[in-house]
C-alpha cells in the first residue's frame, strides 16, 4: 500500500508563517525516512491557518531539504493562471530537482468569491479547465498547441499531470485523458465510490499512463494509544470549526465561542468532510487504511494528519509508517 501526504503548511495558533514553513521541511524529512511516496501542496488564498498559498515556491524550498521523495502540488489550481506560466513554474522545478516533481491540478478557485476577483480570475475560467490542461501537458511536452510560444524552461520535461476531483467532471475527465486520479474524499467525501468507479470504466490510455491509477485522500491521526487519539481528534474538530466559520472575524473565538459552535448544523457540515479518518492506535489506523484500500480500489492513499500540534502530527506520521510497513510484513 503506497502511501504518501497531502501537506497544507498549516499555520497553527500561537506561530507564523515561518514556523509552518520549517515544519513543513521537518515533516518533508521524516516522511522521507519512512519511505512516504509523495508529498503534496495545496493552493488555497487568503486563509490564515494554510500558508501554502505559492505552491511552486514551497515545493521548491522543500525540495532543497530533501533528496528522494515526489513532491508536487494537490494541486495548482489551474484556473487561476495561465497554462503557460505553471508550465514554466514547474518546468523549473523540473530542471533543478529533475523526476521528484508532480503537477497535481484542480479547476475550483481555491478561496473565497472576494478572494477570487483579488485573483483577477473570471468565474467562467473554469469552463475552459480542459483545454487549459491540454495546453499546459503540450508546453511540458514540447508540442506547443499555440504556434511560436514555446515554455522556457518547461519544454520536454513532461513533468507528469495528476487530476484532483471531488466530482465526477474530475473523474470522466482524468479518464478521457488518461491521466491519474485524485480524489479529494479527506474533506469532500460524498462521490467518492462512484467517482473512482466512473474513471477506472472510462479510462482510456495515453503516453503517459497505460492502465487508470487512483490516489484516495483519507485523514489520519495515529497516537501511542486510542485515548490520546481521541483528545488530538476534539482538538482537530474544535480548531477546524473555529477556522472554516471563523473566516474574516477581527478576533478568534473564545473557547467558549467554540463550545457552542460545535451543536450547530454548519459545524455538522465542516465535521463530514473528516468521513474518512484513520484514528487511533498504530494497529487501528494500520487496518482502517488497509480496509478504505481495498474497498475504493485506490493504488495509493495520500494521508491528511490532524493533529494540530506540530509534534503531535510528527508521530502520526511516523506512527503510521511503521504500522503499516508491520502490517505489510506481517
Amino acid at each position: 500500500m503506497k502511501l504518501s501526504i497531502l501537506d497544507l503548511a498549516p499555520v497553527a495558533p500561537g506561530s507564523t508563517v515561518s514556523d509552518s514553513f520549517r515544519a513543513s521541511v521537518r515533516l518533508a524529512q521524516l516522511a522521507e525516512r519512512w519511505n512516504y511516496e509523495r508529498i503534496w501542496y495545496a493552493e488555497h488564498h487568503n486563509m490564515e491557518t494554510i500558508a501554502s498559498s505559492a505552491t511552486s515556491v514551497l515545493i521548491g524550498h522543500i525540495a532543497h531539504h530533501t533528496s528522494r521523495i515526489r513532491l508536487g502540488s494537490g494541486g495548482i489550481m489551474l484556473p487561476n493562471h495561465s497554462p503557460l506560466v505553471i508550465a514554466e513554474q514547474f518546468g523549473t522545478l523540473a530542471e533543478i530537482f529533475g523526476d521528484r516533481i508532480d503537477l497535481g491540478l484542480g479547476r475550483a478557485p481555491g478561496t473565497d468569491p472576494v478572494t477570487l476577483r483579488a485573483l483577477r480570475r473570471e468565474p467562467a475560467a473554469a469552463e475552459s479547465f480542459p483545454h487549459d490542461v491540454l495546453e499546459l501537458q503540450a508546453y511540458l511536452a514540447g508540442q506547443s498547441r499555440i504556434a511560436g510560444v514555446q515554455a522556457v524552461p518547461g519544454a520536454g520535461t513532461n513533468v507528469p499531470l495528476y487530476i484532483l476531483g471531488s466530482s465526477l467532471f474530475g473523474a470522466k475527465l482524468a479518464a478521457q485523458l488518461g491521466l491519474p486520479y485524485s480524489f479529494a474524499s479527506h474533506f469532500a467525501p460524498a462521490a467518492l465510490h462512484q467517482a473512482i468507479n466512473v474513471y477506472r470504466s472510462e479510462f482510456t490510455a495515453s503516453d503517459q499512463l497505460s492502465e487508470p491509477y487512483v490516489i484516495a485522500g483519507v485523514g489520519v491521526l495515529a497516537a501511542a494509544d486510542n485515548a490520546r487519539a481521541h483528545e488530538l481528534l476534539e482538538q482537530a474538530k474544535r480548531q477546524r470549526v473555529a477556522a472554516f466559520l471563523g473566516r474574516g472575524r477581527e478576533r478568534p473565538f473564545t473557547e467558549a465561542e467554540i463550545d457552542m459552535l460545535m451543536g450547530t448544523a454548519q459545524a455538522e457540515q465542516i465535521l463530514d468532510m473528516m468521513r474518512y479518518t484513520a484514528l487511533g492506535a498504530p494497529q487501528e489506523v494500520a487496518s482502517y487504511l488497509e480496509h478504505f484500500a481495498q474497498s475504493t480500489g485506490a493504488d495509493e492513499l495520500i494521508t491528511v494528519h490532524h493533529p494540530v500540534n506540530e509534534e503531535d502530527r510528527l508521530e502520526s506520521v511516523q506512527l503510521t509508517a511503521q504500522a503499516c510497513a508491520l502490517a505489510t510484513t506481517a
